[in-house]
């Protein structure tokens, strides 16, 4: 599945792993502020803010993964299999309520809001459809988290209607709901980057025998609940520079404690989910890095280096071939 992560140094960032057992052939695509939003259920988006992120683009349409906005405004989408549950559109609308389809929820939030609060106000008077794109692609079953420099929040619609939660981790994984997700850390109140004191009796004498004992207990499996409490106790205890190449590395560095290896997760038989790509996006600047399972190499699109101001994606395929830069070979 995925797992999604904020960072903060002197710039702000976001970014996720994308887990699965194969590719939709998606790309790294910046929507200038031109590129017309033709949403199905609300009014178009003829003008907006500029976005860049990693999407599949289906009949011209930038189905987004991830992407943050000119503004800063950072928006991932996570599997939620099983608790996703959406409206159905309606032909008679209640006076300012807004019908936003699932495969629109990114561009809709991201084109209109340059912060958590606006979105948080855009939210509230929304409601999200299980409209789908083609008959070829479904409505997928996901919840969102949407962050800033300043705030994160989870969204998720259920059965018993669309949540918002204020995130404090700026973590999200896939299943539980992210309420239980959060409440799993209790678990773990004693983990610590410090090695550990002895408590366990007074007249017994135990010794640390090795570095990283304050972590025991810290999960390494790959299911969704594990990997929000191994990123949110890498992350939360992450220390960096503040430099661009700093603060980039060590964010691969904490999502690069959930990464998965083809073969250790089965979905079927012969088929194994692994991290097809690793996304850092520094919203500050508007620089989108990625690696992908093959190629290590961090890789960047820069937003602000194309023609903002035009109708037209403009499309990066991603580079997923191993670079290997030898040192001693011409």
């Amino acid at each position: 599945m995925c797992t999604a992560s904020t960072y903060k140094t002197k710039d702000f960032y976001m970014g996720r792993t994308f887990d699965y057992e194969f590719s939709y052939g998606e790309e790294i695509v910046v929507t200038p502020r031109k590129y017309v939003f033709d949403f199905r259920h609300t009014d178009k988006l003829t003008t907006h803010y500029a976005m860049i992120g990693m999407a599949f683009v289906a009949d011209g349409y930038p189905l987004y993964y991830d992407a943050v906005n000119e503004k800063g405004l950072g928006m991932a989408g996570l599997n939620f299999v099983g608790n996703a549950v959406y409206e159905d559109a309606a032909v008679n609308v209640k006076t300012n309520e807004v019908q936003v389809a699932q495969f629109e929820f990114i561009p809709w939030v991201l084109g209109q809001c340059g912060s958590v609060t606006e979105a948080r106000k855009k939210i509230a008077g929304m409601k999200l459809t299980g409209t789908p794109f083609s008959a070829r692609l479904p409505a997928a079953q996901l919840h969102w988290m949407i962050a800033d420099k300043n705030d994160c929040i989870v969204v998720e619609a259920m059965e018993d209607g669309l949540h918002v939660y204020d995130n404090p981790v700026g973590v999200l994984t896939n299943n539980p709901p992210f309420p239980l997700q959060l409440f799993a850390l209790n678990n773990y109140a004693g983990a610590s980057r410090r090695q550990p004191e002895n408590t366990f009796a007074g007249t017994l004498k135990l010794d640390a025998y090795s570095r990283g004992m304050g972590g025991m207990g810290i999960p390494g499996d790959l299911s969704s609940q594990s990997r929000f409490v191994k990123v949110a106790f890498t992350k939360l205890n992450s220390i960096s520079g503040e430099s661009e190449q700093e603060s980039v590395s060590q964010f691969f560095h904490i999502l690069g404690s959930v990464d998965q290896q083809r073969g250790c997760c089965e979905v079927d038989e012969g088929k194994y989910e692994i991290t097809i790509y690793t996304s850092c996006c520094n919203a500050t600047k508007g620089i989108y890095y990625y690696t992908t399972y093959d190629n290590h190499q961090i890789s960047a699109v820069d937003l602000h280096e194309e023609d903002l101001d035009a109708d037209g994606l403009i499309r990066y395929p991603m580079i997923t071939e191993c670079e290997i830069h030898w040192q001693n070979k011409n």
